[in-house]
């Protein structure tokens, strides 16, 4: 087995549309499993349209989402094609991965309660939008929508403004990281145990989980979090200045050590002492006044002088990139997360995983819809192959 494989051998049927469970099921194929991806005839997985941009018949979004994976074309509604779905997961699949709408599985009979009492070690990993009680069990739900419900847009961007979102969809690809977690403890639990498992996890629980330090801020303050840009709510000064050649760059002086270097290197050493800011504690209580002090400083030279003036002082501190710069910097290409494509095809960032010292490959591209489906009877447990 290759070192960078670690689940070669073990075979996973995704039963996902959109981000999340195709996200966690691509972790799981990154890691050498054998995913099937069971795909509606009838377009396929949603995101294969959820462009443009398009590359090769499929949207950016599925592209990156989806390599390293086989697609199965199984028309559910068709009593033998559901029969044959349901004898390849009990005779062949390690783990299920499903995203499905709540009550589809069941009515399918593609459910963990029924595949379980036919293979009891069958691990099985349920990924909804609001989890498995409460008055919104059951809804559809969206990255966007688990972000605004969740609390995050409330804290997120700066005060004034319309709520904006994050960027990644971080609550999609966070469940579907849980999932891969809860799969991960599963198979080692079923190595001791030879006991399968049902996992549940939820975009809303993913969205809460990310609160997690807002919440305690909250229960411990009795203040509700606010918009604060750039900001840390709770380490000053740590947030983004613009410099006189309009460049913008992240300060980050984490302690007071950091603070009294960096003053220095501003050419204010006298800020350190200053009772109003000698500690984190009293630089938050007066970080308006500190800001407004370090961003007219800021302004008066080029973010690359001062770039290397931190560098100097091995301050913490870095420029605001595009991703067209970003992916062109020689530390993204010294980590070489941008792996090419083995068919000279839409090269895609691996994951932000090395296993003795090398990152699991880019093995095939994000299949063609149903490119897989003649082999669903006879796929074997190699994987990585």
């Amino acid at each position: 087995m290759s070192p960078a494989l670690p689940l070669s051998g073990l075979t996973v049927v995704e039963m996902g549309s959109s981000v999340a469970a195709p996200f966690g099921a691509q972790v799981l194929a990154e890691l050498g499993a054998t995913v099937v991806k069971i795909e509606n005839p009838q377009g396929g997985d949603d995101a294969r349209l959820w462009g443009p941009p398009v590359f090769e018949g499929a949207s950016t979004t599925f592209c990156a989402l989806n390599r390293n994976k086989l697609s199965a074309a199984v028309d559910l509604k068709d009593a033998a094609q559901l029969t044959g779905l349901r004898r390849f997961i009990l005779e062949q699949a390690d783990v299920v991965l499903q995203n499905m709408r709540s009550g589809v599985v069941e009515r399918l009979g593609l459910d963990a309660v029924t595949l379980q009492a036919a293979k009891p070690s069958l691990i099985y990993c349920n990924l909804s939008a609001f989890g498995t009680a409460g008055p919104l069990c059951g809804k559809p739900g969206y990255d966007p929508m688990m972000q605004a419900f969740g609390g995050i847009m409330s804290f997120t961007g700066e005060e004034g403004r319309e709520p904006v979102r994050v960027g990644p969809s971080i609550i999609d690809q966070g469940a579907g990281m849980w999932a891969v977690i809860g799969i991960l403890a599963a198979l080692h639990r079923r190595d001791a145990t030879g006991e399968g498992t049902v996992i549940d996890t939820s975009l809303y629980e993913t969205a809460l989980g990310w609160t997690t330090v807002q919440a305690a801020t909250f229960l411990a303050s009795g203040r509700v979090p606010r918009r604060i840009g750039s900001e840390n709510a709770g380490i000053a000064p740590y947030k983004a200045y613009r410099a006189a050649d309009d460049a913008w760059l992240v300060i980050a002086a984490g302690n007071d050590g950091l603070f009294r270097r960096l003053a220095g290197v501003l050419g204010h050493p006298e800020w350190a002492d200053d009772p109003q800011f000698r500690t984190n504690p009293d630089r938050v209580a007066n970080r308006e006044q500190l800001n407004q002090l370090v961003a007219e400083t800021v302004a008066t030279a080029a973010c690359a002088e001062w770039l290397a003036r931190f560098d100097a002082a091995d301050l913490p501190a870095a420029p605001v990139l595009s991703l067209d710069q970003v992916l062109a910097h020689p530390q993204s290409q010294a980590v070489a997360m941008l792996q090419p494509a083995p068919d000279g095809g839409l090269p895609l960032l691996g994951i932000p995983l090395q296993f003795d010292g090398v990152r699991p490959p880019y093995r095939s591209p994000p299949p063609s819809l149903g490119r897989d489906t003649a082999a669903l009877q006879s796929i074997d447990r190699r994987a990585g192959e």
